[in-house]
């Protein structure tokens, strides 16, 4: 990838008011519905390809006063950059030869190309004027739009080797074979044979043909008739019936796709589902996108398309997702994604999301902060994103230690909240260990609330407290009581001693572990024998029999949360150091 469009800076569209994103090479836009996801992508329609055709009245930003934006402005920055996506100094020598005299150098003397597109009502023609200038200089994102591009530096060339190519996740290949402006029209109408080729194939198509009339007595019968035309004809001609087109420029009018598990279940794609219909449709995308790249590499040009694909996980079950992912991402050029799908967020890199956010009313990008050591990064990759991807889509955040809680804290937050943690947008996440920093340094750097629920033995408080002392210093992030919170269980205590010492639920501890360790019999004898023997436990003793079989019980201990069987109040049967992270939870969502 010798260039990348990095940096797009958009005001004044849709609920964008002023806002940049960084773009790597695959970016995986992630957010809340009407976030502006979907405003980044049309930004860069309009900068890279022709959006303008599309833009209407509600394009225009509203601002909280009820006025409408005067202009819409975005401006994109492209960089030379090496194979491994890292910036270089300078352009190679076909890109310069592309750009010409638009390339410009900063202070350091690296060199970029930036342009700004400008979009403004026309009041004497109705409609929209669009124009694009160049950037002398690159602004930092404070003073860009006071330190734009100079009205004399018009530049309103837009580059075929830099395309915009859109996949939309609401395609259908089965209309588009129909379609010649679509990709695979495009596709079909390239489609080009030699003389001697042509020749060769149409002569099997016309003895398939043959064939195929001699063997079917209603085509036989058909043909006999039709020949009855020449009658008008002086007696001379005749007719021919050609179930397969005749000519090779004839076969994209019937040309169709088809799928199966195998050649003798395969079937037309009119058959199929959406997913499977939209999938072929992005895919034909891909592949237009990779013959484009093709014929300009015979032609020794440059090319870079930028591909944006909008939900592109709609239709398609969590494996063909991950599959659709894998497929984009091998993509020639740059790859731009919008989702909502955290499988699709879980294959990406932590440096390739950008969530896009409110925390104040107005819109921003976040992003991964810079700084995690490679042991943060890969717990971040495999504890978050190959398992708890949901975490990026939540409202607010709950961590904590270990597997009793992972299996308990949701039933006491439905118990509290009187719905499940997931209706509230609240994702409730065990850590597996103490390590809580770079959970928190994720949640803070993509604006997602979060908060810790601690244990409280050994000396885990003055170890937790140290690591998390560490973050603002060392990141730049701001943890606040806006954000972020922490509470601690009881002191000396893990869950199973303050589910015991401190709510006394010695009697839910011990129908729990009696399902558990009589595996849910209906022998009364052994049942009733199970609990005398849980009952003559002292309270240390049931508590270690509970550490024991954390991995088993606590599920059976939910059940019986939920149960409540003995109506206990919010007070007696939640920990008060979560009781404390629901309140601080209702306020972060109210």
């Amino acid at each position: 990838m010798p260039i990348r469009v990095d940096t797009l800076r958009i005001a004044g569209l849709r609920g964008l008011q002023n806002i940049e994103v960084e773009l790597p090479p695959i970016t995986v836009l992630i957010g809340t519905n009407n976030s502006g996801k979907t405003s980044v992508i049309k930004a860069l329609h309009l900068a890279l390809g022709d959006y303008g055709r599309y833009l209407t009245t509600e394009d225009f930003h509203i601002d909280a006063s009820d006025t409408r934006a005067l202009r819409i402005v975005v401006d994109v920055r492209i960089v030379a950059v090496d194979a491994a996506g890292n910036r270089l100094r300078t352009f190679e020598p076909e890109w310069i030869q592309e750009f010409e005299d638009t390339i410009r150098a900063d202070a350091d003397g690296n060199q970029f190309q930036a342009t700004r597109t400008v979009v403004r009502p026309d009041p004497i023609k109705g409609g929209f004027v669009v124009d694009r200038y160049l950037h002398d200089l690159w602004p930092t994102f404070g003073n860009w739009m006071s330190e734009g591009a100079a009205p004399r530096t018009r530049h309103n060339r837009r580059y075929d080797i830099i395309p915009f190519i859109s996949i939309d996740a609401q395609r259908d290949i089965h209309q588009e074979l129909n379609e010649k402006a679509s990709f695979v029209g495009r596709i079909l109408s390239s489609i080009q044979y030699g003389a001697e080729d042509v020749s060769r194939l149409e002569s099997m198509i016309a003895e398939l043909n043959r064939e195929a009339v001699e063997k079917s007595a209603p085509l036989t019968l058909l043909k006999s008739h039709l020949d009855s035309l020449k009658d008008s004809f002086g007696g001379t001609g005749s007719a021919e019936v050609t179930p397969f087109p005749k000519k090779i420029r004839d076969l994209s009018r019937r040309f169709s796709v088809n799928f199966g598990s195998s050649a003798t279940t395969s079937f037309s794609m009119e058959y199929h589902g959406m997913g499977t219909r939209s999938w072929a449709s992005m895919l034909a995308v891909k592949a237009f996108s990779d013959m484009q790249a093709q014929r300009y590499r015979d032609e020794a040009s440059p090319f870079h398309p930028v591909i944006a694909a909008e939900e592109p996980e709609a239709h398609l079950h969590p494996n063909a997702q991950r599959a659709l992912y894998a497929q984009l991402s091998d993509s020639v050029g740059q790859v731009v994604i919008s989702t909502h799908s955290p499988y699709l967020a879980a294959m990406c890199g932590l440096e390739s999301l950008k969530c896009i956010t409110s925390p104040n009313g107005r819109k921003e990008c976040r992003q991964l902060v810079r700084g995690l050591d490679p042991e943060e990064l890969s717990v971040l990759q495999r504890e978050v994103m190959r398992n708890r991807g949901e975490i990026l889509f939540a409202r607010a955040a709950v961590v904590f230690e270990g597997l009793t809680e992972e299996q308990i804290f949701p039933a006491m937050f439905e118990k509290y909240f009187s719905e499940p943690s997931f209706v509230k947008g609240v994702t409730l996440i065990g850590v597996g260990g103490r390590h809580y920093a770079p959970f928190v340094k994720m949640a803070a750097s993509f604006g997602i609330p979060i908060y810790i629920v601690s244990d409280n033995d050994e000396n885990t408080r003055a170890s937790v407290n140290a690591q998390l002392a560490k973050i603002g210093p060392e990141t730049g992030l701001v943890l606040n009581d806006t954000n972020y919170g922490i509470s601690y269980l009881g002191e000396g205590n893990d869950i199973e001693a303050e589910l015991i010492s401190v709510l006394g639920l010695r009697d839910e501890a011990i129908a729990a572990l009696t399902e558990t360790e009589t595996r849910g019999t209906e022998n009364e004898r052994w049942r009733d024998a199970k609990i005398k023997e849980l009952r003559e436990l002292s309270d240390d003793g049931l508590v270690e029999r509970m550490r024991g079989a954390k991995t088993s019980y606590s599920a059976n201990l939910a059940t019986m949360i939920k149960k409540n069987s003995r109506n206990l109040s919010n007070e007696q049967i939640i920990p008060p150091a979560l009781r404390q992270a629901f309140e601080k939870i209702a306020q972060w969502l109210n």
